[in-house]
């Protein structure tokens, strides 16, 4: 059993799901109107009363949670948290309120979560297919065929801020949704060649905003299928209406009225731009996607396996070297005996790309490592994950300074030291018996290697003397026994 937790900008939305055969079944669904991007301040900040706001959601989604008997719980936070200047402070209190990790996750994995949520919901394995996203302070265009994806871009146009900024005060009228269209538009109109209909054969609306705007256009009579026609219809029918407060129509809850509108412009926007002749709303989407991949991952098909491999192929790494170094890194880490198996997997990733930098320069192909891996778009991984791989690879070489605060705890500070010694002997070209090599970690390091090591690789002995001024620096004992 799965639980998906969405904090959006317009809505934080829980889903608990069981896999069923082919498909994951919903068995529980909670949402809150949170409005998450309306609560920042003219500096970007998420203000005193949005946070609490949130907190207090959270809380409950906590004890909905504490409900269930849960294999794996995932909660990604979307575009508000991204831009939000002060979510560094605000994600601490966060991540107690509800109990789990929290995931600020970039606009690229956000729409690759979307089309796998659409692309176990539609029996079409082939199809290509198209689909958009239109949430509170973001926009996704994601481009694939059956479970593949082949394009996925985010766009910074979401309800949230089209309907503040061009519906004022809340008063609706023409000019106010030419300029907001116009506005939507002006996102996508660079990136709009490779979306167009010659590319692809369904169109699908995965959010609640196409979802609301069908069934507004459907149960008012205006029509039958969302298209140019239906959608002009309906925004000619929230002119009339004038102002929000007014808006009265079957399939808009009240409490939406004030967003929906935004939505609206964006997806008009869309459909003008792309020459869109009909978008399918779809009950399937972020949330959905985000149980796929944690049913994935439980079943050894992570999408972040892909990833790497792609980004070593990609920057042409030696991927000899590569699984020797990271095969090593994990075998040393092993021994250390870390207190669980949290960084296991990211050592490995990170030590399999550790020389991804290579393709940049030879001089302090470390550093470029670290940058590339921090900024790449790696599908499956978050930015917290990356940030920490970053870290792990650019310690493998060098000072300890510069990682110093990580490795105050006391797993990563194993990991790091693995890490570092699988490369020093990789490039020392010996063949670890680790059968005749013992690392242990706790206040110091120590190691034992065995003495013909030292007699048959000159170079060693300088490497591990360096080993130790470096762990010397930021005050761990390094001790070395030779056996033998």
């Amino acid at each position: 059993m799965y639980a998906a937790v969405d904090l959006g900008s317009n809505s934080f939305r829980l889903h608990i799901g069981k896999h069923d055969g082919d498909a994951i079944r919903v068995l529980k669904s909670v949402r809150e109107p949170i409005r998450l991007a309306a609560g920042l301040d003219d500096k970007g900040n998420l203000t005193p009363a949005a946070m609490q706001n949130a907190l207090a959601c959270l809380r409950n989604f906590r004890e909905v949670l504490a409900g269930y008997k849960l294999d794996a719980v995932r909660v990604v936070a979307t575009s508000a948290m991204r831009v939000a200047r002060n979510s560094a402070v605000f994600l601490p209190e966060a991540e107690q309120a509800i109990g789990y990790p929290i995931e600020i996750i970039s606009g690229e994995e956000e729409g690759r979560l979307i089309y796998m949520g659409v692309a176990s919901a539609v029996a079409a394995p082939g199809e290509r297919r198209l689909v958009i996203d239109i949430g509170g302070g973001s926009t996704e265009l994601i481009l694939g065929r059956g479970q593949e994806i082949e394009k996925v871009e985010s766009f910074s146009v979401g309800t949230v801020k089209q309907s503040l900024s061009f519906f004022v005060g809340g008063r609706v009228d023409g000019p106010s949704f030419e300029a907001a269209i116009l506005s939507a538009r002006s996102h996508f109109e660079d990136a709009a060649p490779p979306y167009r209909p010659q590319f692809w054969k369904q169109c699908y609306g995965s959010s609640g905003t196409a979802r609301t705007i069908a069934d507004i256009i459907i149960k008012n009579g205006i029509g039958k299928e969302v298209n140019a026609d239906t959608l002009s219809a309906l925004k000619q029918r929230f002119i009339e209406f004038g102002h929000v407060s007014k808006i009265d129509m079957p399939g808009l809850r009240p409490d939406r009225a004030s967003t929906i509108i935004g939505g609206l412009a964006i997806l008009i926007g869309l459909v003008r731009e792309l020459g869109i002749p009909v978008v399918q709303p779809i009950e399937a989407g972020l949330r959905m996607g985000v149980m796929w991949d944690l049913h994935l991952r439980s079943t050894k098909r992570d999408r972040r396996e892909q990833s790497v491999q792609a980004c070593v192929e990609k920057f042409h790494v030696d991927q000899r070297r590569a699984n020797r170094v990271a095969d090593d890194a994990l075998a040393l880490y092993a021994q250390t005996k870390p207190s669980c198996e949290v960084y296991t997997r990211h050592l490995y990733w990170s030590a399999l790309l550790h020389e991804v930098g290579l393709v940049v320069s030879h001089t302090g192909y470390h550093k470029h490592a670290c940058y590339m891996i921090e900024n790449a778009d790696l599908p499956g991984f978050t930015t917290r994950e990356q940030k920490l791989m970053s870290r792990l690879v650019v310690a493998h070489k060098g000072n300890l300074r510069k990682v110093s605060e990580m490795i105050e705890e006391v797993d990563i500070a194993k990991a790091v030291v693995a890490f570092r010694l699988a490369v020093l002997f990789m490039h020392s070209r010996i063949d670890i018996d680790f059968s005749l090599v013992k690392l242990r970690m706790k206040s110091r390091v120590e190691l034992d290697i065995p003495r013909e090591w030292v007699a048959d690789h000159p170079t060693l002995s300088y490497w591990l003397e360096k080993e130790q001024e470096h762990w010397d620096d930021v005050g761990v004992d390094f001790t070395i026994r030779t056996t033998g």
